[in-house]
């Protein structure tokens, strides 16, 4: 880093996005890890999940109202406001959201960790429907929250875990995740639809594409199909795979590989360099 705490031609910023049924704390570990290595770390949660919006151990009523496009907004803004482009690194719906950040121009870099299909991309798995059932029970109301017992927290996102283990990382870590995005990232939507990516803009800044190979959510085809259609643009797409890792892959033992490997290639590709 130089005296100003600036990394040389890249960015000394990493902005963490979190995904389906989890807060912000999910990132606790690799906050910490970064933030060692000398950088900026931020990782807010989705708007209005902030800590201290729990009412009687549920959700306020405009969380289940929230929407990709609220969400991707939020962290427009945020970004926005830094004083240089950072690294914008997402899991699940946060891998979508990084992935529709860049194509608005923002971020030096981005990695999309078991991301979420954009509207081009999705395929309804019978991994997704089962996940998604009890939002897509009412079509009509989108207005509420989706909760994952915790026999299904563990069967379609931590599948890989003991269910001691899964347990502890649900008291931990979850939250009911909004009807609306669950519906938004489950089914083909119009051309109009919040998902939608450029995917042959060649301004954008480089992607990078992380898929685990044991994910029950948006399995490796989902993401292998995103990194197809990313050919047609001339901006640096790479992708790479875990075979053996489960969707709650920022998390499970091991993480700290994946972790290192999505720094590295961020700050290589940010025109920075990896510190530590």
């Amino acid at each position: 880093m130089s005296s100003d705490g600036l990394h040389p031609d890249g960015t000394d910023t990493i902005v963490l996005i979190h995904g389906l049924w989890l807060t912000a704390l999910s990132w606790e570990h690799w906050v910490k890890r970064y933030r060692a290595r000398g950088y900026r770390v931020l990782a807010p949660d989705w708007p209005g999940m902030e800590p201290g919006t729990d009412e009687l151990g549920g959700r306020p009523p405009e969380i289940a109202r929230l929407g990709i496009t609220e969400i991707v907004d939020h962290y427009d803004h945020l970004i926005r406001g830094l004083r240089q482009p950072p690294a914008i690194i997402g899991h699940s719906v946060g891998g979508l959201v990084a992935q529709m950040l860049l194509d608005r121009g923002l971020g030096a870099a981005g990695v999309a960790i078991d991301p979420a299909p954009t509207r081009a991309t999705v395929r309804t798995t019978v991994s997704m429907l089962r996940a998604a059932f009890p939002a897509l029970w009412n079509l009509v109301d989108a207005r509420r929250t989706v909760p994952l017992t915790s026999r299904q927290f563990r069967r379609v996102l931590t599948n890989t875990l003991s269910r001691r283990e899964a347990a502890a990382v649900r008291d931990r870590y979850y939250t009911p995740a909004p009807g609306r995005v669950i519906r938004g990232v489950s089914f083909p939507k119009p051309p109009d639809a919040a998902t939608v990516v450029e995917f042959g803009n060649g301004q954008r800044a480089p992607l990078l594409l992380i898929a685990g190979g044991r994910d029950r959510i948006f399995p490796v085809t989902l993401t292998r199909t995103s990194f197809d259609a990313y050919t047609r643009s001339n901006a640096v797409t790479t992708y790479k795979e875990f075979p053996e890792r489960s969707h709650y892959t920022i998390g499970e033992p091991g993480w700290e590989q994946v972790a290192d490997y999505a720094l590295r290639w961020a700050m290589e590709n940010a025109g920075g360099r990896a510190i530590g």
